[in-house]
């Protein structure tokens, strides 16, 4: 007999809640020890083949016959291809002295975030940089991939600002989480012909790709905010929200090269969505000022002046191969496009 809604208890709801939300969480670390044990096992097989290797002749062939005899003795067991075997032995090679291996970066993330790491980086330094941030960020395979095309080791709080200056208590760790240099906009596949229907659809669906470029720990408020100030109408580009820090990120778009009236608008809008927007348990807004180009000496000169957080960063194909950027509107056309405060 099926129990109608109206017969079930007043508790049961939230009890049912909270069991399914315990299932899962049980769910999630069972998920974790599997990982955490295959991944001490792939480095186990890794480290005796590199040390038979260095005892005796171990080469392609030797590899190919132990594959098929693994598969043959746990044929329900994947992973065991000659490929694999090298990049097991690539992985103790990576990971050398690591004993407590299940303890390391490396064990915490899954098989394929590994030999992502081995494959596209050759120092080990970049491959433990890279893992950390995927252990702490929870980046998925294809997040991790194109933080290293786009080579964020090198963009990460490299953009100019006065994070430090105007914020002295959280301003360099806040640079390293929003101050990036420069944003890769490959994803933005916009043409010229675009009408701004067509360009607000494609900017929906590439929001989540948006942003991971801006970084860990952002949500999209809206774009095309409205401010009245006494009377005067203004719009800003993309409101964005750091949940780590707890404040509003707001983005300016400008086409061309960067020209100091740009941070004074930007400095504008910043001090208005503190006033009128951020709540007072929120930390002071940032602005982040997005060009097509900029000269590092103006945009110093311009920061100094600048009352507010501010960071100014440029943007770039150059992740692209050659033949793709050249298929790709210039970024002059996107950004002309993404304005609609002309």
């Amino acid at each position: 007999m099926t129990i109608l809604e109206s017969d079930l208890p007043l508790s049961y709801a939230e009890t049912l809640t909270e069991l399914a939300s315990s299932v899962r969480a049980a769910q999630a670390r069972a998920q974790r020890v599997v990982n955490a044990s295959m991944m001490e096992l792939y480095w186990n097989i890794g480290r005796t083949i590199l040390q038979q290797q260095q005892a005796e002749p171990w080469g392609s062939k030797v590899l190919g016959r132990l594959a098929e005899d693994l598969r043959d003795q746990f044929p329900h067991m994947k992973g065991f291809s000659r490929r694999n075997l090298y990049y097991m032995r690539a992985l103790a090679d990576a990971w050398q002295g690591s004993e407590t291996f299940v303890q390391t970066l490396s064990a915490r993330i899954s098989w394929s975030h590994n030999v992502v790491l081995l494959e596209q980086l050759q120092e080990q330094s970049l491959r433990e940089w890279y893992a950390a941030r995927s252990v702490r960020h929870g980046w998925s395979l294809a997040v991790l991939e194109h933080q290293i095309a786009s080579r964020l080791h090198e963009r990460e709080g490299a953009a100019p600002n006065n994070l430090e200056a105007r914020l002295p208590e959280e301003g360099t760790g806040l640079a390293r989480e929003v101050a990036k240099d420069p944003l890769v906009l490959d994803f933005l596949g916009l043409g010229p012909e675009a009408d701004e229907a067509a360009i607000e659809d494609a900017m929906s669906s590439r929001m989540t790709q948006t942003l991971i470029e801006f970084g860990a720990g952002f949500a999209f408020v809206g774009r095309q905010i409205h401010l009245e100030v006494g009377g005067d109408d203004f719009y800003i580009d993309l409101l964005l929200y750091h949940i780590p820090t707890e404040r509003y990120v707001v983005v300016e778009l400008k086409a061309g090269k960067f020209k100091p009236e740009h941070l004074g608008q930007l400095n504008f809008y910043v001090s208005v969505v503190n006033d009128k927007i951020r709540l007072p348990r929120q930390r002071p807004s940032v602005g982040i000022l997005v060009c097509g180009a900029k000269n590092e000496h103006t945009v110093r000169y311009a920061l100094d002046g600048a009352a507010q957080p501010l960071a100014v960063t440029s943007y770039t194909y150059e992740a692209l191969p050659e033949a793709e950027q050249e298929a790709l509107p210039s970024p002059e056309a996107i950004v002309t496009a993404l304005e609609l405060d002309d």
